[in-house]
């Protein structure tokens, strides 16, 4: 009797299939992909909000060991130092553990000692992608960027001329104890990009910012200081048909992160009323913020 062997075959995945393989991967990935999106966002968005938070305890720690005062949005090195600049972040430097940055800086207007170029992480927002490694990509290129901005309102309501350093200085008229409208009711930091590539523009870490060299209108400070009438720009792009405005505080983010002064962050979109937004700017206006503004 002759038995016939059988071989069996291994079967392989016909080419059908493995183009419905890939393409179920395909749709996979492309439903995982805007919840990693959003999880990165999130991320970012805490991180930048502990940023801010970070800022915030410096400027009351500021106010602690200067006699409850503000740090100023420009001002001229203490009586008896030669006459350097003091731009307005380059105060905090002491109180957000940069005192070797501080001192590098000292007696050169701050920014002296390649001290401009002096990248610092907590100044950065990670949706901020306008630096160049921490860097201005456009404007003041190779100095450190910031992706935030402070109130002129608040800290350079009194602009006064100093005869002895034969320049204008800017400094708040309000201690942390005694601004009219009370901590919780005025803004004192708002986010904005690093750069503007749009409009050549930058917002340097350690640039001076003042109504008497930047311009000075009606609306409020056109560079380094931002006006109270320009609502924040949200999800904003720093190029293309309609880029983030210098003028403007903008943010990335769907929500603008903005600092109170009494150390609290919230989001601001893009929908806030113009007058709920001025009463938040303004420090001195009377008026007590909604509770959902």
């Amino acid at each position: 009797m002759v038995r016939i062997a059988f071989l069996k075959l291994k079967r392989g995945f016909t080419l059908i299939e493995l183009l419905v393989v890939i393409a179920i991967i395909a749709i996979l990935i492309g439903l995982l992909l805007p919840a990693v999106q959003k999880v990165r966002e999130a991320a970012a968005r805490m991180s930048c909000s502990n940023n801010m938070k970070q800022l915030g305890t410096a400027l009351h720690n500021y106010a602690s060991a200067n006699g409850d005062k503000l740090p100023p949005m420009l001002d001229r090195g203490p009586s008896g130092n030669p006459a350097y600049w003091m731009p307005f972040f380059y105060s905090l430097y002491p109180f957000v553990e940069q005192d070797n940055v501080y001192r590098r800086g000292q007696g050169t207007d701050g920014w002296g000692n390649n001290n401009h170029a002096a990248v610092i992480k907590g100044f950065l927002c990670p949706s901020d992608t306008t630096n160049n490694a921490g860097l201005c990509a456009s404007g003041q290129t190779g100095w450190a960027a910031a992706s935030y901005a402070p109130n002129y309102f608040l800290f350079a309501g009194s602009n006064n001329y100093s005869s002895s350093a034969g320049v204008n200085i800017n400094c708040s008229k309000y201690s942390i104890g005694n601004i009219p409208d009370g901590t919780s009711n005025t803004v004192s930091l708002v986010e904005r990009f690093g750069a503007h590539p749009a409009y050549g523009w930058s917002n340097a870490l350690l640039y001076p910012m003042s109504a008497s060299y930047w311009g000075w209108n009606s609306y409020g400070a056109v560079y380094g200081p931002w006006g109270y009438n320009y609502l924040p720009q949200t999800n904003a792009k720093p190029s293309g048909s309609n880029p983030a405005h210098p003028y403007y505080p903008n943010s990335a983010h769907s929500a603008c992160q903005v600092l109170l002064m009494d150390g609290s962050v919230r989001g601001v979109t893009s929908g806030v009323s113009t007058t709920n937004w001025q009463y938040a700017v303004q420090p001195d206006d009377g008026q007590v913020l909604p509770g959902n503004w």
